[in-house]
């Protein structure tokens, strides 16, 4: 294959002969369509995620960003749910255990004879059921919210904790002016004063961690809902 081009001033008229090789338009060819295949070959390649991975967040619209975020609203309701399910369950433990103490003829003198193993007990229960009234908080807050459940399952959990706090130095203050802790009638428990006050410490420590792994989870939970019916309008 041949191209011929204008020759110079001086030699008007000429022309001059540059050969190429003739099977280089044809490879040069074949080389665009290899690169272009290689390209839409690695557009098309999934990496998959190693087992136990994060699944990845749905895309959500600009125009739901806005929505994101904590929201005071949906925690304050689920608080509201979480105290009165708190008072719910706690009223029907007491119930289930009084009447099975009566069935059992456990009287007081049978506690007041293993006051740990009372104390640990009702601890226990009432931690229990403390967590699943705070998990159900958190989930109603979570699906009030729509997005963050953690956030809004954190909330609850904080507007708790405040409460709890001003209801603690409200009580504070009315037993120092009233000393109303002083009039109250105490059962004599054979307990050290280091005991009662080591076990205290343990049992609110636990209460405080546990009501807020399970109102987080709860909200996390309650966002779900959301996200099943997303995946079926897209």
């Amino acid at each position: 294959m041949s191209q011929q081009y204008p020759g110079d001033a001086g030699s008007t008229g000429s022309t001059a002969t540059i050969a190429t090789p003739a099977g280089e338009d044809i490879t040069t060819q074949r080389y665009e369509e290899a690169r272009a295949a290689a390209s839409r070959a690695m557009s098309t390649i999934t990496i998959p995620e190693p087992p136990g991975a994060r699944p990845m967040e749905p895309e959500v619209a600009p125009e739901l960003l806005s929505y994101r975020g904590f929201k005071f609203g949906a925690a304050f309701f689920g608080w509201l749910i979480a105290i009165s399910m708190s008072v719910l369950l706690l009223a029907a433990v007491s119930a289930a255990a009084l009447g099975t103490a009566t069935i059992l003829d456990y009287t007081t003198s049978d506690a007041k004879a293993q006051p740990g193993a009372a104390l640990i007990t009702a601890a226990a229960v009432s931690t229990f059921m403390l967590m699943i009234a705070f998990y159900t908080g958190g989930y109603v807050a979570g699906r009030l919210a729509r997005f963050d459940g953690g956030r809004q399952g954190f909330g609850v959990w904080t507007i708790a904790l405040v409460v709890a706090v001003l209801a603690g130095g409200a009580g504070w203050a009315l037993d120092n002016q009233y000393d109303l802790i002083g009039k109250i009638n105490w059962p004599d428990v054979a307990l050290s004063d280091n005991t009662l006050l080591l076990g205290s410490i343990a049992a609110t420590a636990a209460l405080l961690v546990l009501t807020l792994l399970m109102a987080i989870l709860g909200g996390k939970n309650g966002r779900r809902y959301h996200d099943r019916i997303d995946e079926l309008l897209d």
